[in-house]
């Protein structure tokens, strides 16, 4: 029996000394796992601080060297700025034109392309001449930039660029819009070949604007053709910040436009007259039929449908009296129209037959 206890002892002292050991194993191996994680830690860390060093010198690098940078603007913010240029002269035309609408008619007729080159030199010098943009660039945040300098700095554009895209925008139409008149008064067959080659200019500078706005769609760069010519780009004034697209008012728009939408498929399809008339027969009290003339002149005084004295008075088949109006075109709208008061059905439309009984009335 000592034998067997001491076996048995020995035993559980070789279970407890395994899982210590076992126990200081996994301890080990635990603080290893932690010591690669916190060196893998240090390496990202310093890695990541290499690297912004690295780009913070290139960009002080840079910053020195070609001083302010520019930033490229979107295509659709180009284009925009495009439309609202074309919409703020629309504008000014109908204002300035609408001067004139108590004057004699044609009178700005005959002068309209230089008024409109007189505008629009206007709106050249107070916004490319002296801002370097236009209104609707001005709106964006957009401005031009002098593209054939060497240096990627912010360089505004010179006066030659500017007198350049002035004759390009306003001369050229001016030159589209009086041309024809221009040449109307010279000899017959000089005017005709003056007209074909002014629509062969015309056609070419047309070609080579779809052209340019190809091109203008895969580079974003010189939305039109007189941009390209003269070398002039639109830039940011001030760098962009993170646009966060909200889509609640979206939302609310779909929302009620396809609750519009359901409303105007389902109101067709509920008789609004045959509703308002079955309302109004509940709060009215079911009249059965009477022979006694009481009841009847009673009936007789007003229409069932509009309650207003009976015009032109017509019968159902019931004792009750509607306005012809008012009983064909429930009838018309309605094919299964009933009497609001009694629920009778249409069976004929006659015109109502009432014997009047004329009294002598003796005066004193």
């Amino acid at each position: 029996m000592q034998e067997m206890e001491a076996a048995a002892e020995e035993r559980a002292h070789q279970r407890k000394m395994g899982l210590m050991a076992a126990e200081e194993r996994l301890k080990a191996a635990k603080e290893a796992a932690e010591k690669r994680t916190q060196e893998r830690r240090k390496e990202k860390l310093e890695a990541n601080a290499r690297i912004s060093k690295q780009s913070c010198g290139a960009d002080m690098a840079s910053n020195g060297n070609n001083g302010e940078s520019v930033n490229p603007v979107l295509r659709v913010s180009q284009l925009d700025a495009l439309e609202l240029n074309k919409a703020l002269e629309k504008l000014v035309w109908s204002q300035f034109s609408s001067c004139f609408h108590g004057f004699k008619p044609g009178l700005l007729a005959h002068f309209e392309p230089e008024i409109k080159a007189f505008l629009w030199l206007f709106l050249w010098r107070f916004t490319i001449y002296s801002k370097n943009a236009t209104v609707g660039q001005t709106i964006l945040n957009i401005q031009y930039k002098n593209d054939l300098s060497q240096t990627r700095k912010y360089q505004p554009l010179s006066k030659h660029q500017k007198l350049w895209y002035l004759l390009c925008t306003v001369g050229g139409r001016w030159l589209e819009e009086r041309s024809y008149d221009l040449f109307i008064r010279h000899q017959l067959e000089s005017f005709y070949k003056t007209k074909y080659f002014i629509n062969f200019v015309a056609g070419l500078l047309k070609l080579c604007g779809l052209l340019n706005f190809m091109i203008f769609l895969q580079k974003g760069k010189f939305a039109t053709l007189t941009e390209r010519i003269l070398g002039i780009r639109s830039v940011f004034c001030r760098p962009q910040n993170v646009r966060q697209i909200g889509f609640e008012y979206m939302n609310r728009e779909l929302l009620w436009h396809g609750f519009a939408e359901f409303l105007i498929y389902l109101l067709p399809l509920i008789n609004i007259q045959k509703l308002k008339l079955k309302i109004s027969s509940w709060s009215l009290p079911v009249a059965g039929f009477s022979n006694s003339e009481n009841t009847l002149a009673s009936h007789y005084k007003e229409c069932s449908i509009c309650g207003e004295w009976p015009t032109m008075p017509h019968t159902i088949g019931c004792s009750h009296v509607f306005c012809y109006y008012c009983i064909k075109s429930n009838c018309l709208f309605d094919m299964y129209f009933t009497c609001p008061k009694c629920g009778t059905e249409v069976h004929n439309l006659q015109p109502l037959k009432y014997k009047i009984e004329m009294t002598e009335v003796h005066t004193l």
